[in-house]
């Protein structure tokens, strides 16, 4: 069954709250603002905001419920044949254009943090691997990440949401007339 998110109705607004929970609803499926809040540190109110701002935008709806005043949302998809588990391309599109986004209104706006959050940790590197290095290697960033986004873990004193982005892809030829270069031999030592 395929599933791509329906375009948004107008831009989205950019905002590092707005992306966190998008990125949340992709990886838990359904979520209320209270469950949203623990995860991200925020509070309650603030994250039902930013829920119904992006069902306005027609990104995330509300799941129908039996009774009881929680609201739960998912993630808004229209269906076809693909199978249930698979990333939709839009929505991976879109999730890369909000951290974009974020990220240039940090750049834009970091005199404003605090000083002790007035720097981040950005780099980057560029590595020869298999396929199977590569999923080796997400999967050993996801594993160091995760004890900071445990559901029962509470923000304390001096916290602040923090974006963690990491994108593996590989650099193709720019040249596709020119076969790429393979990488050097590695000499054993």
């Amino acid at each position: 069954m395929e599933r791509t998110l329906r375009r948004a109705r107008r831009p989205l607004p950019d905002h590092p709250v707005r992306v966190a929970l998008l990125d949340l609803l992709a990886e838990v499926g359904t979520l209320t603002s209270t469950q949203a809040a623990a995860r991200l540190g925020h509070s309650s109110g603030l994250c039902s905001f930013h829920l119904r701002q992006l069902a306005l935008h027609g990104l995330i709806e509300e799941v129908p419920r039996k009774g009881g005043r929680a609201r739960p949302w998912r993630l808004k998809w229209e269906t076809a044949d693909r199978p249930e588990r698979e990333e939709p391309e839009e929505f991976g599109r879109l999730a890369r254009e909000l951290e974009d986004e974020s990220y240039q209104h940090w750049v834009d706006h970091r005199r404003e943090a605090p000083v002790e959050w007035q720097h981040d940790e950005s780099f980057s590197a560029v590595v020869h691997l298999t396929p199977a290095e590569m999923a080796e290697l997400a999967a050993a960033v996801r594993s160091l990440l995760a004890p900071y986004g445990e559901p029962n873990r509470r923000p304390g004193a001096g916290t602040m949401p923090v974006a963690a982005v990491t994108r593996l892809f590989p650099l193709l030829n720019e040249n596709p007339a020119q076969p790429s270069a393979p990488p050097p031999d590695r000499e054993a030592p």
